[in-house]
């Protein structure tokens, strides 16, 4: 028999099968956390794949593209204005220069109207600033930004929904303003106080320009303390800045300020008439430009090159740092062809004899007169001056004024003066020859006045016709040219084309058209319209057309050279600016002389003309011999006298104007030589048949004094 086992299979107790469960579900349990945090991990992994490519993106493909938006936005090119060229005598001295000046400027940078408005608060408490400017509307456009609420009320909430009915948008939002605008009464603007006013002041100025430009607040009369004052608080005021502007400084007073010009100020800024010109050639709009004459007519070499200004900003258009990118340059420098120790002297002598021929009888309506001096052999201006009395109209009282400008802006008859052409004429056309005589006595033309020469002067020829200033004979010529025949007290018939062709013959020498002197708006003169024998006859003694003192002195120039009508030029060179003294820089351009025309005449023709002009001065029976006639630079030249009819400031006065004299003088010398030649005009002189002589005076102490002056600069 098998012996049993004693060994007993044994069952797992209750206790031991409730732990394998509990492991077993912590088991499960920790897959379960596992399983999530890897899809959590692999959730993280996915983002940052995603970031990651993004940032890829943004970088490689568009990092470009910001990177330019960045700098669009924290750094703005700012150009600001340099000093304007100077002006220089033919000496080297100056006229024109600059001064320095401290500025307080404004530049836009994006802000908002409002942020604008608070700082020009801010800086209304910092700086006194003049607030006679503001104009109404800019009061109540202020009024309504100060008192929204009020404003509002102006405009009633029924009024409001009817006119929604008629508008929308953006109109019906100016159809609300406009309204406001006119319901705001002088009451309301009472509100506003000194300081809105004079924040106001600085806001206009914050608004004039171009945005990205500086705009000038203040730079006149900026003390030290408010700009001490402006420099501690510049980070509470974003857009400020401190420079240094400059103003014109004119060494001379007002010596030939109105040939020189004028420049536009900060408030002007560009003309607008002439926006679309100077915007096309990099200018803003609140630039300072010349506005007139030599300022003017030479911009683009006074201007000079704007220094600019790399302006870094944050966000808020606060500047966190400045960098200069280019210090710009001063404009060029332009000399002049004046000499300012002569234009000195013959302002004086017009001066001084102005105020004495006035004391003479029959004067009220004298107010003016004119002189030119130029060289005939390069068309240099050497003296442009030009004197007018006027009265003050608080004091009563007249006053000496600059009126140089007048030498190519207004026209007179002329008289005598003109009588060299005429004869140059006559010569051209064939109608008289070198030697012809003619018998001087009085015309008389059917149903007209009796016409003569200062006096019966009996047989003359060509060169005493000039020398005793004959009108007869000129009168004989001017009927020849016409294709006329004069009888006594008959009907006198001419050629249609008569006054063409004197006048054509006239305009070789200057006469009734344009010198083509470099300044602007110059006179040709004026022409007269009708066409009756008798005026032909006064055209031939110059008392038909007028003419400027500028085209009488480029007349006697072309007599003075031998035949040559040279362009009139004020302008001599233009010089590279030096920024630290004044003296002149080396030449950049130099204007030479230029020929309009060279007149057809044979040399005894002019020879004869010259001839007869030096007669009138050293010949006894000269018309100017009595004060040319020890001259010992032996001038030649020729008188005028011309009977006029008054046009000047006065003209309202009188139902008709009245009969005046004009007074007249064209000079060169020497007359072997000529090195200098003059124009002087010395319009309504004097009223009735005889007066002063202030031509021929002032001619005579214009000349002293040239040929003073330039042998006090020889020695």
């Amino acid at each position: 028999m098998k012996k049993q086992s004693s060994r007993r299979t044994r069952f797992p107790s209750k206790a031991e099968g409730v732990k394998k469960d509990k492991l077993k579900t912590r088991q499960e349990k920790k897959k379960q956390m596992l399983f999530r945090l890897n899809i959590l991990f692999f959730i993280v992994f996915l983002f940052f794949s995603i970031l990651i490519l993004r940032l890829g993106i943004v970088q490689i493909v568009h990092g470009e593209d910001f990177k330019r938006e960045i700098e669009k936005t924290e750094d703005v090119i700012v150009r600001n204005p340099v000093p304007r060229g100077k002006m220089y005598d033919r000496n080297g001295q100056i006229i024109v220069g600059n001064k320095a000046q401290k500025a307080i400027t404004y530049t836009n940078f994006g802000a908002s109207r409002n942020e604008m408005l608070n700082v020009a608060k801010k800086l209304a408490e910092l700086i006194n600033i003049p607030h006679d400017k503001v104009q109404e509307r800019d009061k109540k456009d202020y009024w309504i930004l100060k008192y929204p609420e009020r404003a509002a009320e102006k405009v009633p909430a029924d009024e409001r929904k009817k006119l929604k009915r008629k508008f929308t948008g953006k109109e019906y939002d100016q159809k609300i303003y406009t309204l406001q605008l006119e319901r705001i009464v002088e009451e309301d603007l009472q509100d506003l106080t000194e300081e809105d006013l004079e924040t106001l002041a600085i806001y206009r100025s914050f608004l004039r320009g171009d945005s990205m430009t500086p705009q000038i607040v203040k730079n006149r009369g900026v003390t030290e303390e408010e700009f001490a004052l402006v420099s501690e608080n510049l980070q509470f005021l974003p857009g400020v800045d401190l420079t240094t502007d400059w103003e014109r400084v004119y060494h001379f007073d007002d010596t030939l300020k109105t040939v020189i010009g004028k420049v536009t100020n900060h408030e002007e800024g560009v003309p607008r008439e002439n926006l679309d010109y100077f915007l096309a050639r990099d200018y803003s709009q609140n630039d300072r430009v010349g506005k007139s004459y030599l300022e003017m007519q030479y911009e683009n070499v006074l201007q000079g090159q704007r220094a600019i200004m790399k302006k870094i900003t944050d966000k808020k258009g606060r500047i966190m740092d400045t960098v200069s990118v280019s210090g710009g340059q001063r404009g060029s420098d332009i000399v002049l062809t004046i000499d300012m120790d002569l234009q000195l002297a013959v302002e004086k002598i017009i001066e001084e004899e102005l105020l004495k021929a006035k004391k003479e009888p029959n004067t009220s309506l004298l107010d003016r007169a004119f002189v030119v001096l130029i060289d005939p052999n390069t068309g240099e201006v050497l003296t442009m001056a030009g004197k007018q009395l006027i009265q003050n109209m608080n004091t009563g009282k007249q006053e000496m004024h600059d009126f140089a400008l007048g030498n190519i802006i207004s026209s007179y008859n002329a008289g005598s003066v003109v009588k060299g052409a005429t004869v140059l004429t006559g010569y051209q056309r064939g109608v008289i020859s070198p030697g012809t005589i003619m018998y001087d006595e009085p015309l008389k033309i059917k149903d007209t006045k009796e016409k003569g020469s200062w006096k019966k002067l009996g047989k003359v020829d060509d060169i005493r016709a000039l020398r005793v200033s004959s009108n007869v004979y000129m009168f004989k010529t001017a009927i020849k040219i016409g294709g006329g025949y004069y009888q006594y007290n008959k009907p006198l018939s001419l050629k249609k084309e008569s006054f063409d062709m004197i006048r054509e013959s006239f305009s070789q020498f200057g006469l009734g058209v344009s010198t083509g002197i470099d300044l602007p708006n110059e006179s040709a003169g004026y022409k007269g319209t009708l066409q009756d024998p008798g005026l032909l006859l006064d055209l031939s003694i110059g008392q038909y057309d007028t003419y400027t003192p500028m085209q009488l002195a480029q007349y006697i120039s072309t007599i003075a050279n031998g035949g040559y009508r040279i362009r009139p030029r004020i302008v001599r060179e233009v010089r590279a600016p030096l920024m630290n003294n004044e003296e002149l820089g080396p030449v950049l351009e130099e204007f030479e002389p230029k020929i309009l025309s060279r007149l057809k005449l044979e040399r005894k023709w002019m020879e004869n003309v010259q001839e007869g002009f030096r007669q009138v001065m050293q010949h006894w029976e000269g018309t100017a011999y009595k004060y040319f006639g020890d001259a010992p630079y032996r001038p030649a030249g020729k008188t005028g006298t011309a009977q006029a009819y008054y046009d000047g400031p006065r003209r309202s006065e009188f139902e008709r104007p009245p009969e005046v004299v004009n007074l007249s003088l064209v000079a060169y010398a020497p007359s072997d030589k000529p090195e200098v030649a003059m124009a002087v005009l010395v319009p309504w002189a004097y009223e009735g048949e005889k007066g002063h002589n202030a031509n021929n005076i002032i001619g005579r102490r214009v000349l002293d004094a040239y040929f003073s002056l330039k042998n006090k600069n020889r020695s």
